[in-house]
């Protein structure tokens, strides 16, 4: 059994009328946060499904930009998060968008952080303040959030996934769960590693040193 999610069993405490709407939205926000790495500072937020169709009247624009401001689903300032992104120099804009066969509660991020970093995230909220990421920058993934999380971008070689693995046991941390995905062989890859502990900075120094990987993303769990 994987570890228990306090969310499953009880609820989130938030701020607005619908778990998935809100609180998971807020996270939503929050984990786009985290896999661009830095203070967004340009936002294109487009809406899919029952997000498109309802999600202003339970305050899904505002959970959302408040998840990319960092706030926690029941920070009291949520209501104000549109007010204060504009004070902390966040543009944004919301769109309509059809994003396929997903959940109903399904939202694309495309944002650009404070020192040109860029980020394209889709999610979904899938009910009692869950919600699992599904792309990264085109590549199909699978994060709840749950765990300390690496993403690692990198070439589709033979042997890398196994160099990334040694460092880890060597570092003595254990792999909950790993995915690999690629545009095509010997091209880009995305490799996503759910781990127990967070990593060392010296181990992701290592990483970032590894021979064809492009970028090494720490990701900390929700909370």
């Amino acid at each position: 059994m994987g570890r228990s999610n306090v969310f499953d069993l009880l609820g989130p405490i938030m701020v607005g009328p619908s778990s998935s709407h809100t609180a998971g939205a807020v996270r939503l926000g929050e984990m786009a946060r985290k896999i661009l790495g830095e203070e967004p500072l340009e936002g294109t937020i487009s809406l899919h499904g029952s997000f498109a169709k309802t999600g202003k009247g339970h305050g899904t624009d505002l959970a959302l930009i408040a998840g990319l401001l960092g706030m926690a689903p029941d920070d009291e300032q949520i209501p104000e998060a549109i007010k204060l992104a504009k004070e902390r120099g966040l543009n944004f804009s919301f769109k309509i968008a059809d994003l396929g066969d997903v959940h109903p509660n399904t939202v694309n991020f495309e944002l650009r952080g404070k020192t040109g970093s860029h980020a394209q995230v889709v999610g979904s909220s899938i009910g009692g303040g869950t919600i699992v990421i599904r792309e990264i920058n085109g590549f199909q993934v699978e994060i709840r959030g749950d765990y300390p999380t690496l993403v690692i971008l990198h070439q589709d070689l033979p042997g890398l996934v196994a160099q990334v693995t040694l460092l880890l046991a060597t570092a003595q941390i254990n792999i909950a769960r790993m995915l690999v995905s690629r545009e095509k062989r010997g091209a880009q890859a995305l490799m996503v590693l759910e781990i127990d502990e967070k990593i060392d900075d010296g181990v992701l120094v290592l990483m970032r040193r590894l021979p064809n990987v492009f970028q090494v993303l720490a990701i900390a769990p929700l909370e």
